[in-house]
């Protein structure tokens, strides 16, 4: 499968940490799988205003291919004022709502208070469900003390979370092989 792993955001660090330490364990997998580690960071982002994708830069084409053509995510996101990042939102506005029916997505996030976890179920939880994602319930929220003030992930529970996670992830991902594509 074709695995998209959308760091949801243009600043720090963390979101990067956590994405990378599940890739590994996704390399770790009895099947192999292709992964792609997608940083908006990396791209010219414009605001998108509904025109049609072919008026949008190269790099929102390209990266509107990128999510559309994945057959399953992990999306990593920072918290910000109680909110995921408008960057990320501004990736779902741009795709289409039937790109990413039936397939498997993971989430983790990371804020600086425990209280924040609660954007997942709010707010990115529900995006999901209006795309019809196949949203694993086992989401990993991190907090600040999990990270050495290097950055580097130092939390052995977050590590078997995240582990749980992507176990969990490759289940969805053999469910979704088996579901037939809506035509409409």
């Amino acid at each position: 499968m074709n695995i998209l792993l959308l760091n949801g955001t243009i600043v720090g660090t963390k979101t990067g940490v956590l994405l990378n330490e599940i890739n590994q364990y996704i390399e770790e997998l009895p099947e192999s799988h292709e992964t792609r580690i997608v940083n908006l960071e990396d791209y010219d982002l414009q605001f998108v205003d509904g025109r049609p994708t072919d008026q949008y830069n190269d790099d929102m084409q390209q990266l509107i291919k990128e999510v559309e053509d994945a057959d399953a995510y992990v999306i990593a996101t920072p918290i910000f004022q109680g909110s995921i990042p408008g960057t990320l939102k501004n990736v779902f506005d741009a795709v289409s709502p039937l790109a990413m029916r039936y397939k498997p997505v993971s989430i983790v996030a990371n804020g600086g208070t425990l209280q924040h976890h609660l954007v997942i179920e709010n707010q990115l939880k529900p995006i999901l469900n209006y795309f019809r994602c196949m949203v694993t319930p086992n989401y990993v929220y991190t907090h600040t003390n999990h990270f050495s003030t290097q950055g580097d992930l130092i939390d052995e529970d977050v590590r078997n979370r995240l582990k749980e996670m992507t176990r969990i992830f490759n289940q969805y991902m053999q469910m979704s092989r088996e579901i037939e594509p809506d035509k409409n």
